[in-house]
């Protein structure tokens, strides 16, 4: 009986872990279906903020021309973007500015840097409005390129 007990006890010491092979093939397979994850859902991010500048700069361009028929003219480089959240110093018709501003808050693009906006714009355009892109610099590819209103529309 002694034998019949200790041979249990084998068998339950062998089944009580994980073998390592086991365990790699486990990683393995987490790998595998993490890297199926990320190349599904990284473009889908990319391409989410591409939306998003989008959606904000057709915002900022509709507050820019209630702005130009309210007072006047767009901002100039100077007053910026802040001119459509509050009323420029000294603007001779401060008057006629909307109590709030034409936007709540000025947001930075999806990648934390602020709108850029310039006026006169290149090519005959009013005013030029874009993000930098992922890398915050004028100018770069993919995701750091540029991404301009006008190009957009």
């Amino acid at each position: 009986m002694s034998n019949q007990i200790h041979a249990e006890m084998r068998r339950a010491r062998a089944d009580a872990g994980f073998s390592l092979t086991e365990v790699m093939v486990t990683i393995l397979i987490i790998g595998l279906m993490s890297t199926i994850v990320l190349i599904n859902v990284l473009p889908a991010r990319d391409q989410a903020a591409a939306q998003r500048v989008s959606a904000d700069l057709n915002q900022i361009d509709s507050a820019l021309n209630r702005f130009n028929i309210d007072m006047g003219g767009y901002p100039t480089t100077e007053q910026g973007l802040e001119a459509l959240v509050e009323v420029p110093e000294g603007h001779a018709r401060a008057d006629r500015y909307p109590e709030g501003g034409y936007l709540r808050r000025l947001s930075d693009d999806p990648w934390g840097n602020a709108y850029r906006y310039v006026r006169p714009g290149e090519d005959d355009r009013p005013y030029d409005l874009f993000s930098t892109g992922a890398d915050g610099e004028i100018g770069g590819e993919d995701m750091d390129a540029d991404i301009s209103f006008w190009e957009l529309n």
